[in-house]
């Protein structure tokens, strides 16, 4: 029997599809459906639509899947995903304004071109409105150091530009309220050599590359690192406090349920190696989360967000 989703919803310009499936738009390549899939034209698009849509129908804003299991029964709401109209870059002096859908890599490479440090975006995965709303960092770099503000349409349909404090940015954390889609996010940034600036995110690269298993399917990191801060790449980087130090300890690395594994190259990988379901891969990383705890006594926190509804 389909789902019957919700009644009648506002006519938008852009894209509105019914039980639209998940899996595909997930790096994981997980999930049901979502009752409604909703691709906006434009910002004026989507201000108009959420303001039309019954307040009792939640609003799920979706990125690029990078860090996301969608569960097998699939989510119900109106998941907003940003397209097209959404990934401008525009650069004046040391500001850059990226649009929520642009992708980090891209405004890392932008930046770089016009003598601007954004470079620790640059081996993020996922796109701008994302890294926003979980304060994403690396190489001891966090979105909350370079953020000036923010432009988001509330659940109201109301546009607002909200400054960076104000969303109380913490490690892998923000205030946002549920429902807010963020459209634009504004940084200030350090000038550099475009060369230099080039030459060190190659070299990003190249190491996450030789310590990741970024060939596979993962959704990045699967747990926050217990010592409540990102990997700062220095030599007197400690790793006592590391995520995939605990699941090492705990024998978890490797470890496999269904189609799911936790990555033999980084143990903080959770990866789909062929065939699992959303279950497979969040029963896997609790089993993870136990084995830690019996271990170290550490409650590991999710770092992958986890939406919709078990089958």
């Amino acid at each position: 029997m389909t789902h019957n989703p919700f009644p009648a919803l506002p006519a938008p310009r852009g894209t509105l599809t019914a039980n639209r499936p998940l899996a595909d738009l997930t790096w994981l390549r997980v999930g049901g459906p979502a009752d409604w899939l909703f691709q906006p034209a434009d910002e004026a698009d989507l201000a108009a639509f959420l303001a039309a849509l019954d307040p009792a129908i939640p609003v799920f804003p979706m990125g690029v899947g990078s860090n996301l299991i969608v569960r097998d029964g699939g989510l119900r709401a109106v998941v907003v995903r940003l397209g097209r109209g959404f990934n401008g870059i525009s650069i004046e002096g040391d500001r850059v304004t990226a649009g929520a859908a642009v992708l980090d890599a891209h405004v890392a490479r932008k930046a770089a071109e016009a003598g601007l440090d954004l470079t620790f975006l640059r081996t993020i995965p996922g796109s701008i409105g994302g890294a926003v709303r979980m304060n994403a960092g690396c190489y001891g770099s966090y979105v909350a150091d370079h953020l000036i503000s923010v432009r988001v349409i509330t659940r109201t349909g109301e546009a607002r530009d909200i400054p960076a404090d104000d969303l109380h940015l913490a490690y892998r954390s923000s205030t946002l309220p549920e429902g807010w889609v963020i459209v634009a996010a504004n940084f200030r940034a350090e000038k550099g050599d475009p060369a230099a600036l080039e030459a060190r995110m190659a070299d990003q690269i190249a190491k996450r590359d030789a310590s990741q298993p970024t060939k596979e399917r993962s959704a990045g990191s699967t747990f926050r690192n217990p010592a409540g801060f990102s990997s700062t790449g220095r030599a007197d980087d400690v790793h006592d406090l590391k995520a995939w130090k605990v699941i090492d300890e705990a024998g978890m690395r490797g470890a496999t349920l269904g189609g799911a594994q936790m990555s033999p190259m980084h143990s903080n990988f959770l990866i789909n190696i062929g065939g699992a379901t959303a279950a497979d891969l969040e029963n896997l990383g609790e089993e993870v989360r136990k084995k830690v705890f019996q271990q170290r006594g550490i409650t590991l926190e999710w770092e992958i967000m986890r939406v919709g509804e078990r089958l």
